[in-house]
């Protein structure tokens, strides 16, 4: 136990959120589900369950060192790793796997992102053990795979080998890019496909090997000076070098390509909130309005999300499956269909 860590991630902008994230304070440091706590206040609050506050890290965009920090007082403050820029996860992973070769070489961190909800808390952490426990056991790169529960097309998936025999664990076949309708729905109909959420659990030593093998120039930029992990040099070598390191996700530099993955198969109540629509589908109990706010009155309104948190009031009558977000700098009226293009319309945009 004494070797387990958790990485939070918890670096993004959170664009498809617009207007509520924003560049200065992305959904993870919202109170986006209006409970009182952040979703990464959630995440900490779930993670301190399976590791000391000591052993949590948080990898963060430097901009939001003093969000992290004000949002979760109780980690160190050195356990915020700031990336000076957004070079997406797996150079944000390998740093922290070197920093904690240096810190401890028999490290066993799981990566979590922070803008998660998870229902069956109980099973999540029941199933966090596992993976822990067969990370330090082999040299596996363990992953939660989400069962589905409909024809997705916003995940990538994962397909497993998992017909013959029965256990917790299971070899990954392939990891898939996310599926038009169709092909979402042979995944579901076959059986042999989960939703890659992004949860991870390895030995620092087996992340480690996997970039060597297959993104080892990631490593090469970030380990140029070892000596500087865990010392008051490091945020300024990782300023330097950071930047240096190539821009791509932990899924395509090294899952893709590694031939020791396995997953468990999650059934966790999860949700990634990864947008307006999604959040509806967690709220939705029905096809009424889904109004977040105090100041909102609805005449003939269905399938549409609401939020206002300002003073102002908001009448809305005879709106069907739309996205209405004020607030005091912006205004979203969107069609819920069409929320994919909101990503790039807030790029065009420049906010």
């Amino acid at each position: 136990m004494q070797h387990r860590y958790i990485a939070i991630m918890a670096g993004g902008i959170g664009s498809r959120f617009w207007p509520a994230s924003t560049a200065e304070k992305p959904k993870q440091f919202l109170d986006i589900l209006g409970v009182g706590k952040s979703l990464l206040r959630m995440t900490y609050e779930r993670a301190v369950q399976l590791v000391d506050a000591d052993h949590i890290l948080v990898m963060t965009n430097k901009r939001y060192k003093n969000l992290v920090s004000e949002q979760i007082p109780e980690i160190p403050i050195e356990h915020i790793l700031c990336e000076p820029s957004m070079n997406n996860t797996a150079p944000a992973i390998a740093y922290t796997a070197l920093k904690l070769s240096v810190k401890d070489p028999e490290a066993i961190f799981a990566v979590l992102p922070s803008d998660h909800v998870i229902l069956k808390e109980a099973e999540y952490l029941r199933l966090l053990n596992l993976a822990f426990e067969g990370a330090a056991a082999r040299n596996v790169l363990m992953t939660l795979g989400i069962e589905p529960v409909r024809p997705d097309t916003g995940y990538g998936y994962i397909q497993y080998t998992h017909k013959q025999g029965h256990s917790d664990m299971y070899k990954v076949q392939s990891f898939k890019e996310k599926p038009d309708a169709l092909t979402a729905t042979a995944y579901l109909e076959s059986g042999d496909y989960l939703w890659n959420a992004g949860m991870f659990v390895w030995s620092v030593s087996s992340i480690l090997s996997a970039f060597d093998q297959y993104a080892p120039e990631i490593v090469q930029v970030l380990a140029a000076e070892m000596s500087c992990f865990n010392t008051d040099q490091e945020q300024d070598y990782i300023d330097r070098v950071y930047p240096l390191t190539q821009n791509i996700s932990i899924d395509y530099a090294i899952l893709e390509q590694a031939d020791n993955v396995f997953t468990i198969p999650a059934d966790i109540g999860w949700s990634d909130l990864g947008t307006w629509n999604s959040l509806h589908a967690y709220l939705a109990h029905s096809d009424e309005p889904v109004i977040i706010g105090d100041k909102v009155y609805t005449d003939n309104c269905k399938n549409i999300i609401i939020m206002s948190n300002n003073n102002k009031q908001v009448v809305i009558k005879d709106l069907d499956d739309y996205i209405v977000i004020d607030e005091d700098h912006a205004l979203l009226i969107y069609p819920k269909s069409k929320e994919q293009e909101i990503k790039q319309v807030v790029n065009r945009l420049e906010v």
